[in-house]
């Protein structure tokens, strides 16, 4: 019997080392994917194509820096309307780690405690993340609409010699209303 006891007793404490060992490994951080290659300011231009094929020429320029725990990126866009309007867009978000390792959280307001959290997209604010695979870095916004109808931003940055390649596609309930595609120089 006391063969049997200690036999029981350290199979026991094996497989108790081993779920610990499980654990552990399970809350070690993921690492997040590098920011550093894409950091940097860029500059181009192109014609944004509507949905009904209407061009539009459009300046950008996008800054993209490292932070404590994430990146920032901040963006301005210059539209030069038909009727010689001009209409500049300026947008900065902060990004930081979320628990999946290629995957940022976009912190656009405080909460009550302080803390950086997402904007609610049931109140007509967007929803915005991000995620970097391989060597390109994507931004999404989603919107949801009053009556539950949904726009998706995408802004693909792929690193290429010299700069970036920017690929944005908006899409509304699934279907692709706007798109642009051009090379943003690094300064």
């Amino acid at each position: 019997m006391g063969k049997l006891v200690q036999t029981y007793s350290l199979k026991y404490i094996v497989f108790s080392l081993g779920i610990l060992f499980l654990t552990a490994l399970s809350v070690v951080p993921t690492q997040a994917a590098d920011i550093s290659p894409f950091v940097g300011d860029y500059v181009g231009s192109a014609n944004v194509v509507d949905d009904d094929g209407t061009e539009t020429p459009r300046d950008m320029s996008v800054s993209i820096h490292e932070m404590k725990n994430g990146f920032n990126i901040s963006w301005t866009t210059t539209t030069y309307k038909a009727d010689g309007r001009i209409k500049e867009q300026k947008f900065s978000i902060d990004f930081k780690q979320s628990d999946r390792a290629d995957v940022f959280s976009a912190a656009m307001k405080r909460n009550v405690f302080g803390h950086e959290v997402p904007l609610d997209p049931m109140q007509g604010e967007p929803f915005v993340w991000g995620r970097i695979q391989g060597d390109t870095l994507t931004v999404f916004s989603l919107f949801i609409g009053e009556t539950g109808d949904y726009e998706l931003q995408q802004y693909d940055r792929t690193l290429a010699e010299g700069g970036l390649d920017l690929s944005f596609s908006r899409f509304r309930n699934g279907e692709k209303s706007r798109s642009v595609e051009t090379f943003l120089k690094k300064q």
